[in-house]
């Protein structure tokens, strides 16, 4: 698997870990790696190498490929490398965004990894999470120095999902049949807007936490990246803060309980477990 040391990869290697599953992880750096269970063999590679993707993928049948930031090239090294070495499914982590109509910015890179990985002629999952709990930790650093939450979408809302529970999803794909040619959306089924989410944050850790509206494309862009971002990815976080505020319901599937055979965890839930993280360092 590709990407075990981000949120969504640690958890996954726990997950196959809890399986049993016969399991190697792609690292550039095995020190960042030091911490995840023992039973993951740990090889050295780099998805911008192609060169030590082989040795890297042979002898595995199954692939996890998660590819972050823009463009292709990675995924397209991946997916060469895994036809080289006979990978006969490959489980891709998309995005929710791939399901507009047209496909915004924001979801356009995943879009075209998508194509890429059908061209591939490999049997292929297909993972399309919606926003993240842990996105909310981006806020944390406006309410430790500021007191406030930079709010982009007013009344827009959105269904954020555990990363555990992706991983869950992706650990059972990756370990039983049935799943080749599917594409599962994946969101928690509480639709929450960002004030609400503010809310439940502010009585996890105790604390008073000011919403303020951002109202200029500056503040949209810092509400997500507070030390800006690179054009062509804040234009993309400006089209997609204005889908979400129009968005006054919050896309909800049932995927997970379909799949898991449990609710995913609530924004609540996720908070509870990472009070610590939420906590401000200092006080604000």
């Amino acid at each position: 698997m590709t990407g075990a040391t981000g949120r969504i990869g640690r958890e996954l290697v726990r997950e196959l870990d809890a399986r049993n599953a016969n399991l190697r992880i792609l690292v550039r750096d095995p020190a960042r790696a030091a911490d995840l269970p023992a039973s993951a063999e740990r090889v050295v590679g780099d998805l911008d190498e192609p060169s030590t993707l082989v040795p890297a993928f042979r002898g595995a049948d199954r692939l996890f490929l998660l590819t972050p930031g823009i463009g292709t090239d990675q995924a397209a090294n991946a997916v060469a490398a895994a036809r080289t070495t006979g990978v006969r499914h490959i489980v891709l982590l998309s995005s929710i965004w791939v399901s507009g109509d047209p496909v915004p910015a924001m979801g356009r890179w995943h879009h075209e990894r998508e194509q890429l990985l059908r061209m591939s002629g490999i049997p292929a999952t297909i993972l399309r999470p919606g926003g993240f709990t842990t996105n909310a930790l981006e806020w944390v650093p406006s309410i430790e120095t500021k007191g406030f939450v930079l709010d982009a979408i007013g009344p827009g809302r959105a269904a954020p999902i555990d990363p555990a529970d992706i991983a869950a999803v992706a650990g059972l794909v990756l370990t039983e049949d049935g799943h080749a040619g599917q594409t599962y959306v994946l969101t928690g089924d509480e639709s929450l807007t960002t004030a609400e989410q503010v809310e439940i944050i502010a009585a996890t850790i105790g604390r008073d936490i000011e919403v303020r509206p951002a109202v200029s494309p500056e503040e949209i862009v810092r509400s997500r990246y507070p030390d800006g971002a690179p054009k062509p990815l804040a234009d993309a976080i400006l089209e997609a803060a204005a889908i979400m505020r129009a968005d006054t319901t919050g896309v909800r599937t049932d995927t997970v309980r379909r799949l898991l055979g449990r609710r995913p965890r609530t924004f609540a839930e996720w908070c509870a477990g990472h009070a610590d993280a939420l906590q401000p360092r200092t006080a604000g």
